[in-house]
């Protein structure tokens, strides 16, 4: 019998045992949603006239387009300024100039403390509330880039400080500057370990978007309350929006794991690092032939 070094594989009663636990929780599971869907009918909440809006080809096209597509709109223009604003500032955090430093610092603590409902509401009545709808989904654009970018600034830091210190003494070594061994070296080793990082922060921004409610801002939220604010169907508005979250964010996650699968494959990070490092030893040889 095979054994693992944690643990001793499990025999036939084990398996015998773990099979029936899965079968009674599957069973459980099944009894669950079978008196939730009779107590939803029992209440009410089945009849056809509350589930009409998301099966009439009109409501369903504004729901997907004014609603869904705005929120991806949204999550895109979030996450691409989230990305730039966490990559500067936490590079800023590394600076070994301490008016650089310092200033990043407070800037990603402070907006990191910052709860992001909080931060869309000042925005907006700073600035949002004059400027129309556009005003509105900048103003979630704005919080999110604010709040998750300070989340990457952390994450780029922390990605660049994981690496052995041995890829920067390298690049110095052949004549880099600062500026080239980040850019060149560390940053491109760091995506490894900051991918799967950056992936959940996406999720976590197109989440987030919902809030956007708070301050009547386009997207899927808006458009579900104009729903049930017509046909006084709440909780049928919820499960649909909140599928159609579901199921995005599956999406998203799967797409950015093809993305990570495409772009670092199972390179290690030190194979990565190298070929950064001979890539730019070749580019600046007088440096690398004064070795």
């Amino acid at each position: 019998m095979s054994t693992s070094v944690l643990f001793d594989a499990p025999g036939p009663r084990t398996r015998a045992r773990h099979r029936a636990y899965s079968v009674v929780a599957i069973v459980a599971v099944a009894a669950l949603v079978v008196a939730l869907v009779l107590f939803l009918n029992a209440k009410g909440e089945l009849s056809y006239s509350l589930w009409e809006p998301f099966l009439t080809p009109d409501f369903v096209r504004v729901l997907l387009v004014d609603g869904l597509l705005k929120t991806l709109e949204m999550a895109f223009s979030s996450v691409v300024l989230a990305v730039v604003f966490g990559a500067l500032f936490g590079v800023g955090k590394l600076s070994d100039h301490a008016w650089v430093r310092w200033p990043c610092l407070l800037v990603v603590e402070f907006f990191r403390a910052v709860p992001v409902l909080l931060l869309m509401i000042f925005i907006f009545f700073f600035w949002g509330i004059t400027h129309g709808d556009s005003g509105r989904y900048w103003t979630v654009v704005a919080a999110l880039t604010l709040y998750n970018g300070a989340v990457l600034a952390e994450v780029f830091r922390a990605g660049v400080l994981a690496l052995p210190k041995g890829q920067s003494e390298a690049a110095y070594a052949i004549g880099l500057r600062k500026t080239q061994v980040m850019t060149s070296v560390l940053l491109p080793q760091a995506v490894k370990i900051m991918l799967p990082a950056i992936i959940s922060q996406c999720v976590v921004a197109l989440k987030d978007t919902s809030l956007g409610m708070y301050v009547v801002a386009p997207g899927l939220t808006r458009v579900g309350k104009q729903i049930y604010t017509q046909f006084n169907n709440q909780l049928q508005t919820a499960i649909v929006l909140a599928a159609l979250y579901v199921i995005v964010n599956l999406l998203l996650t799967l797409v950015a794991t093809w993305l990570q699968r495409r772009l670092v494959g199972e390179q290690k990070p030190l194979d990565v690092g190298m070929t950064a490092l001979v890539n730019t030893g070749e580019n600046t040889g007088g440096a690398a032939g004064g070795i």
